[in-house]
């Protein structure tokens, strides 16, 4: 991302926002390349608030039709259903992108993300993924790592009232701000697959009941061979077994995953719309980060539950990483 000053154009249009973080960090961003998947509520606020931020390109993925559930999520659809007709979900969602900043290219691509190839995501500085089954994240994950650079990866979830993101900056260095000065960080992250292969029994005792909650839904879905968020209250009783299981096979107290919180999961396989507005806002800033170097990211979990109204940080990582 190193190359081109910012246009004068550039400079004008983002003014305000260079004042905050730099002309450095705003160049970073318009020479940037995102790839997002999964035009779900979350992931539209999202692409939303990085357009407006000024990245160079955005690619969307995502060949479903629409359905009433995109209707009540999606702010990004138009109100006339006559519009809709003939076009995939990522091919309307780039027609209202395009009307926020005339500034960044805002393309769609069609197929099936897990038939893309490796090189395919090396066109990318981060790639951005939503309602994917654990065997997706997992290949979209190691595809991203087995590139010759960093491609940053994250994967956003949102049922209900609760949200999850995952982060994967691999080996990544950044400038922390001190009182009186500046420290150079870096951070080694965990795969997906290797941070959810981390022993239950050996995560604090107070780790976010989320982090097994989710864990229990997506396995369930797995093993059923369910899309995600195909789950209904008639699923409760099975995924309440597969937790029983899970707990005595990971040594973990049942507890630690009330079957209050399952049940809200199985129930709310929709999106909240400002639970959407929340993650794609924390999503967006992490991404804004990662991009320009400049700030603390997130290691490696965020969960939210607006019961509550808590954001939670996790570091879910291997003390003892092998190599």
């Amino acid at each position: 991302m190193d190359g081109e000053e910012l246009t004068e154009q550039e400079t004008a249009l983002y003014d305000r926002q260079i004042r905050v973080w730099g002309a450095d960090a705003q160049r970073r961003l318009s020479k940037s390349h995102i790839l997002v998947y999964g035009m779900k509520g979350t992931i539209t606020e999202f692409c939303k608030n990085i357009v407006l931020a000024g990245v160079g390109s955005l690619t969307l993925v995502d060949d479903r039709a629409v359905t009433e559930e995109a209707l009540s999520a999606n702010f990004l659809m138009p109100p006339d259903e006559n519009a809709c007709s003939g076009k995939t979900l990522a091919e309307l969602c780039r027609d209202s992108l395009n009307e926020f900043n005339p500034m960044v290219r805002v393309s769609v691509e069609k197929g099936d993300l897990a038939s893309f190839g490796v090189e395919f995501f090396d066109k990318f500085d981060v790639v951005v993924i939503s309602f994917c089954s654990l065997a997706t994240k997992k290949l979209i994950n190691e595809r991203c790592r087995k590139l010759s650079k960093r491609v940053s990866f994250y994967t956003v979830d949102c049922r209900d009232c609760c949200g999850e993101i995952f982060v994967d900056l691999q080996k990544y260095n950044y400038a922390m701000k001190r009182v009186d000065a500046t420290a150079e960080c870096e951070l080694q992250y965990p795969s997906f697959q290797e941070a959810i292969s981390v022993p239950w029994r050996s995560l604090p005792r107070k780790v976010s009941k989320l982090y097994f909650s989710m864990r229990v839904i997506e396995r369930f879905e797995e093993d059923e061979g369910r899309k995600p968020g195909e789950i209904c209250i008639e699923d409760l009783p099975a995924v309440l077994k597969l937790k029983k299981e899970l707990c005595e096979a990971q040594s973990l107290n049942e507890s630690h995953i009330p079957n209050a919180l399952l049940e809200r999961l199985v129930m709310g396989a929709r999106e909240f719309p400002p639970v959407c507005a929340i993650l794609g806002g924390i999503l967006g800033q992490e991404v804004i980060k990662a991009i320009s170097g400049k700030g603390d990211p997130l290691k490696n979990f965020f969960f939210f539950d607006s019961v509550d109204g808590k954001g939670i940080i996790e570091d879910i990582s291997d003390p003892n990483p092998k190599g």
